[in-house]
């Protein structure tokens, strides 16, 4: 998306006081601990990173968040990748990120894991499909071929002591709430589906369970939805929220999702599943000027996302 106006007010804060507010928000909304046994995966759409100008407080907020998990799926990481890079060196020298190259949008996909939890597998790359398959991703009622993805899924592999995962991180095209731009949207989910469908069942597949994680541009989590519909027509499953929140700031829509093949897959998820809304915790300062609550959005948009992360958590013992 187009990078949001920077504010022109000003506003000063404590790093290290919005982080124990985080801290306490996190506690709040059950966001379980780091476990030996269990694993902690997330989604983040992270507006315009690297085109946005952050500061290094704004940064050192990200880092905190993002830090809570054992691996993350961002969206939105521009071609100038230097704030994420910065970001993980916040976060300690454990972890370790990786990104795609930049597609639709001059965006990367990126993933950030702690490498005391995670080895990476050998598989690192983007979905593709030949030329010739691309009529097989049709959907009932949509006349318009695929064409190929504005922003390119990125896929990657890790494991644990004896569990292996393979995640593709997604940024599906959104365009407008247009007939012509859903139906597009539709056909890029679907892909997505298909690509999982086939990967699971592939004996030649790297990881054992398969995870769609990423901003699906998903306006509700509900059958009747055509990107729901898409998402789930082979198999793939959505779980409840233990905070029923959407994923904007507007808190009106279910774009960012985590998806998974009932069965074994299923089974490796470990109580509920959230949505991290940082916005209930910090500046309440500036939300509490309430004539002016159109700021405290405008400089959460800016320097810390218009999304609020998604996480899980999965046993991998």
């Amino acid at each position: 998306m187009p990078s949001f106006p920077k504010p022109r007010f000003p506003f000063a804060f404590d790093v290290t006081t919005e982080i124990a507010r985080l801290r306490a928000w996190k506690a709040h909304r059950k966001v379980p601990g780091r476990s030996r046994t269990r694993l902690l995966v997330a989604t983040w759409d992270v507006a315009n990173l690297g085109a946005q100008q952050r500061e290094d407080a704004h940064l050192q907020l990200i880092a905190e968040i993002l830090g809570w998990f054992d691996v993350v799926a961002i969206q939105e990481l521009r071609e100038n990748y230097f704030d994420l890079l910065k970001i993980v060196s916040f976060m300690g020298p454990r972890y370790r990120m990786l990104f795609s190259d930049a597609s639709g949008n001059n965006e990367r996909m990126a993933f950030v894991y702690d490498t005391r939890k995670l080895s990476l597998l050998e598989e690192v790359g983007e979905i593709a499909f030949p030329v010739a398959q691309l009529k097989a991703i049709k959907l009932p009622g949509v006349a318009e071929s695929f064409a190929g993805f504005d922003r390119t899924p990125y896929i990657t592999a890790f494991k644990t002591a004896h569990t292996s995962f393979g995640f593709v991180n997604v940024h599906l095209f959104y365009g407008s709430e247009g007939g012509a731009d859903i139906r597009r949207r539709s056909l890029e989910t679907f892909a997505v589906a298909k690509w999982a469908a086939a990967r699971r069942r592939s004996k030649y597949a790297l990881a054992t369970h398969v995870f769609a994680m990423g901003d699906f541009n998903m306006p509700k989590n509900a059958a009747g939805d055509p990107v729901f519909d898409a998402l789930t027509r082979l198999g793939l499953e959505l779980p409840a929220h233990s905070s029923e929140v959407g994923s904007n700031l507007s808190a009106d829509k279910h774009y960012d999702q985590i998806a998974y093949f009932p069965g074994a897959s299923k089974q490796l998820i470990d109580g509920p599943t959230g949505i991290f809304d940082l916005d209930g915790a910090l500046f309440p300062s500036l939300w509490a000027n309430g004539a002016n609550r159109a700021n405290f959005f405008a400089y959460l948009r800016y320097y810390l996302s218009d999304h609020r992360l998604m996480w899980m958590q999965l046993r991998a013992d």
